[in-house]
C-alpha cells in the first residue's frame, strides 16, 4: 500500500494537471493517469473493508454479526455456523429446524411468513466466477436496496392479510371460554340468584300461557 500511496499525485498537482491546458508528454500523462486509477482502488478497498459480512444460522435463520456466533465443522469439512448455543445444542440433539416452533423454517412451512417470492432470488448464492465490472456493481448495489424495500412492503402486506381475520376469530374464543369460565367472573350466590330470575320467569310465562288458553 505505501509503493501505491508513494505513486499517487497530492491533490494540488492534481488540481494544476486537471485546470491546465498544456499537452504533457505521453510518459507523464500515462503516470498521471495511473496515479489516478491507483488512488481510485484504494478508496474502493476501504470501502469494501467498511462493508461487514452477514452469516445466517444454519438452525434459525437469523443474523450472525462479525464477532458473534459458533462455528461447527463437521469431519466431512462442511461448516455449519449458528447465531447462538440454543440453537447450537438443538443441531446436536438431531432436531429437524422445520418442526421447531421458533425458527423461520417453521414458520415460512406454516404460512406465517412470506416463503415464495421473487425478490428471495437475489439472495441466493451462485457458484460461478463473474467478471468485475464497476457499474454492473454499482446498479446491482442499488438494485438491492431498492429489492429490500420492495420485499419489506410485501411482506407487510402478507401480515395485514393474515391478520385481518384475527380480531374476529380472537374475539369469538374469548367469548366461548367466558361462557365455560363463567364462574371465576361472578360468585355463585350472584349465578344463584340469576338462576332463580330465570326460574320465576319461565313460571310466570307458563302461567300467562295458561290464563290464555
Amino acid at each position: 500500500r505505501a509503493s501505491w500511496l508513494s505513486y499517487t499525485l497530492d491533490q494540488q498537482s492534481k488540481e494544476l494537471w486537471e485546470t491546465s491546458s498544456v499537452v504533457w508528454p505521453p510518459r507523464l500523462q500515462h503516470q498521471a493517469d495511473g496515479a489516478g486509477a491507483c488512488e481510485e482502488i484504494l478508496l474502493e478497498g476501504q470501502a469494501d473493508s467498511a462493508a461487514m459480512r452477514l452469516e445466517k444460522c444454519w438452525f434459525c435463520s437469523s443474523t450472525i454479526y462479525p464477532g458473534h456466533g459458533i462455528s461447527f465443522v463437521r469431519n466431512d469439512a462442511t461448516v455449519f455456523k449458528f447465531c447462538r448455543s440454543k440453537c447450537h445444542k438443538n443441531f446436536k440433539m438431531k432436531r429437524n429446524p422445520r418442526k421447531v416452533k421458533w425458527t423461520k423454517a417453521y414458520r415460512k412451512l406454516a404460512g406465517k411468513e412470506l416463503a415464495e417470492d421473487a425478490t428471495f432470488e437475489l439472495e441466493r448464492k451462485r457458484n460461478r466466477p463473474e467478471k468485475y465490472d464497476r457499474e454492473v456493481v454499482s446498479k446491482t448495489i442499488k438494485a438491492m436496496q431498492r429489492i429490500d424495500e420492495i420485499r419489506i412492503r410485501r411482506q407487510e402486506r402478507f401480515y395485514e392479510k393474515r391478520m385481518k381475520n384475527v380480531k374476529s376469530q380472537q374475539l369469538a374464543s374469548d367469548k366461548l371460554q367466558l361462557e365455560k369460565e363463567i364462574h371465576l367472573v361472578k360468585a355463585p350466590a350472584a349465578l344463584q340468584s340469576t338462576k332463580e330470575k330465570l326460574r320465576v320467569t319461565a313460571e310466570q310465562r307458563q302461567a300467562n300461557e295458561s290464563m290464555q288458553e
